[in-house]
């Protein structure tokens, strides 16, 4: 009887790998499921702390921005403008954090067998995103509360401002998952670069309180500010200041191209530093 071999070797030039990550899917759902059940079991509120969170944050926000230091978002409600910043932000926050340590995790199934690396990370991803819809559901509910308009372009911006935010999440997620493989160290990097970046990114401030026009335009390398932006036009109506889209879309963009290719180029080696 005869026998037979496969070799499965590294790719030999960049390349994304689409048709081998549909070929396992499946994986997806396994992994993505998996960490939402071991991330909510045994716990006595489950789902719940996924609504918790941004509204607890939001509370505090509000008590101390709108308030003791009166800043003014009209004619967006003070509450609903943050809990808008909150919601990408926390999706952005989440998804870099899980999929920053994910192969670390899971290294004891990277080192066993073979399937596209890049699944663990996404999937990672995935588990951050379906927090944030419990997030948007709780923000909807509060527009409704709160009376607040919002303009039928939300059709448009909203789906846009959420892209924005799982682009940059995954570049910055795989070039720190593939980084953590090697250097340890960078897992410890993880918090204190969210704590700069969330102080970094208009969550509970508006950008256009910054008065000097060469740090605004700093923070809007912050791919975070272009999605929170986006995604508050449908409720302030105020128009879109262009230069921070065009700076944190581009911004966007490089560091999804820098993650994933640093990733595909030291994937190959996981199994032997995981």
């Amino acid at each position: 009887m005869a026998k037979f071999t496969t070799t499965i070797h590294p790719p030999s030039g960049f390349s994304l790998g689409l048709k081998e990550l549909w070929q396992y899917r499946e994986l997806f759902y396994f992994f993505t499921w998996r960490d939402i059940k071991v991330k909510y079991k045994q716990t006595y509120l489950g789902i719940l702390w996924a609504l918790l969170q941004p509204l607890g944050m939001m509370l505090i926000f509000t008590f101390l921005f709108s308030k003791t230091w009166k800043i003014d978002t009209t004619p967006v409600q003070y509450p609903i403008f943050v809990l808008a910043g909150l919601i990408l932000w926390n999706l952005f926050s989440a998804s870099v954090s899980h999929a920053g340590e994910s192969m670390i995790k899971n290294a004891n199934i990277i080192s066993k067998i073979y399937f596209p690396r890049l699944i663990i990370p996404c999937s990672s991803i995935l588990v951050a995103f379906f927090d944030f819809l419990m997030g948007l559901l709780i923000f909807i509910v509060f527009c409704i509360v709160y009376q607040q308009p919002v303009d039928w372009s939300a059709i448009i911006y909203f789906p846009a401002g959420i892209i924005l935010v799982l682009l940059a999440a995954f570049g910055t997620g795989t070039f720190l998952a593939a980084l953590n493989v090697k250097y340890r160290d960078f897992r410890y990097t993880i918090p204190f670069l969210m704590q700069f970046l969330f102080f970094a990114s208009q969550v509970i401030y508006p950008l256009q309180v910054v008065q000097q026009t060469w740090l605004k335009y700093i923070l809007a390398i912050n791919p975070v500010n272009a999605a929170i932006e986006l995604f508050r036009y449908p409720l302030s109506g105020y128009p879109i200041d262009g230069n921070i889209i065009m700076i944190g879309t581009a911004s966007t963009f490089i560091i999804c191209f820098i993650g994933l290719y640093y990733f595909r180029k030291t994937e190959a080696f996981f199994a032997d530093l995981a």
